[in-house]
């Protein structure tokens, strides 16, 4: 059964009037989901850390964002909501919106402003793509190969995924329909603007999921963000699909001798949702680490650590540095104007209308 949506009122909205809540009605501890990886080290970096020494409260780290909406459903149902903040995509944190399964956010009472006074609804501005949703960052699932495998001539387009004949060898992909899907329609012919319209179709999906069957022998199907970059490391595969900001851990971080294909990449937004009925004082602590960890200063802390765009338009002139390896991180964005050039768009309505009956698609084909 689908719970209500809920936002604070009455009594539960006094607990969270400004930045810092009562702490005397606050919980010491919280359930903080997310990646894992480098990702999840920035996070730790950028926002757990300084909050913990700040406040006192334990943060328990756990990394399981990939499944979330469906432990999200399963606590739901068995009235037990373990978690406190979840770190989701776009789409996922729309789906568990629409369910009732996430809190909405005001954002300009829920979250701080900019430093100069610019309310957080304008300074997220577009970034606001669901009422529950609290960006984080831009990112990107890209493909990264091994520059030792490939031979004489460097992959430059996602479309050489496909080309086992120029490439041979093992590559990788995440063994689910989004971003995959895409690719294909695009790389079967589609033009970009029209690859939505015809994966909503089914003559569309079995077209999509036909250019996979061409590769289907040479691919290994992954499901961590992880999985890709240990791959790569390891020579098992000559190119493979992962975040951006894995991959530039694996080059610029490891030294590993891996490039980045930016064209096509997947843009994307990741961030935050509360679980729609936590007690007063959980949501209250829930609250107050979010308007901490998405202010101007913290979201552009974290690109100290990892190549995400900040989602707020003040963090961005904040960018700086990498903290341990003191090279601009500017350009290793995927926002940064080249990347951008060469970008593909995610429509997160789409996935959040169509996730469930494309994975169950996708999965049945992958199955075969």
């Amino acid at each position: 059964m689908k719970s209500t949506k809920t936002i604070l009122t009455g009594a539960a909205l006094s607990l969270v009037a400004g930045s810092a809540f009562a702490g005397s009605h606050m919980a010491s501890e919280m359930t903080i989901v997310s990646w894992g990886g480098a990702y999840s080290k920035s996070q730790l970096n950028a926002y757990h850390n300084p909050y913990s020494e700040m406040t006192g409260v334990t943060i328990l780290n756990d990394d399981s964002s990939s499944t979330a909406v469906a432990k999200l459903r399963a606590m739901n149902e068995a009235g037990n909501i373990t978690w406190d903040v979840v770190d989701v995509e776009a789409a996922p944190a729309m789906q568990l919106c629409d369910e009732g399964l996430a809190m909405v956010i005001d954002p300009d009472t829920m979250l701080a402003a900019a430093p100069d006074g610019t309310p957080a609804s304008e300074d997220f501005g577009d970034m606001l793509v669901s009422e529950c949703f609290i960006p984080q960052i831009v990112y990107s699932t890209t493909f990264g190969y091994r520059t030792d495998l490939v031979g004489d001539t460097a992959p430059t387009s996602v479309c050489d995924v496909f080309d086992t004949a120029a490439y041979p060898g093992k590559r990788s992909l995440f063994s689910v329909p989004i971003n995959t899907m895409e690719w294909a329609l695009l790389c079967d012919g589609v033009a970009k603007s029209d690859i939505y319209d015809t994966l909503e179709t089914e003559e569309g999906q079995d077209r999509a999921l036909a250019k996979l069957d061409t590769i289907k022998d040479d691919v290994i199907w992954v499901s961590a963000g992880s999985d890709t970059p240990q791959l790569l490391a390891d020579g098992e595969v000559i190119m493979g699909a992962t975040y951006n900001g894995r991959l530039f851990s694996l080059i610029e971080e490891q030294k590993q001798p891996v490039a980045m294909i930016w064209d096509g990449q997947v843009m994307d937004l990741d961030g935050w949702i509360i679980p729609a009925g936590l007690s007063p004082e959980r949501q209250a602590r829930a609250l107050d680490y979010i308007m901490f960890a998405t202010d101007t200063q913290r979201l552009a802390d974290q690109a100290k650590w990892i190549s995400y765009g900040p989602a707020r338009k003040s963090s961005a002139p904040l960018v700086g540095k990498h903290a341990d390896l003191g090279i601009d991180m500017a350009p290793h964005m995927p926002t940064a104007p080249e990347n951008l050039s060469r970008a593909f768009l995610m429509n997160y309505d789409f996935w959040a209308d169509y996730r469930d009956d494309l994975d169950a698609k996708f999965q049945a084909w992958l199955a075969k």
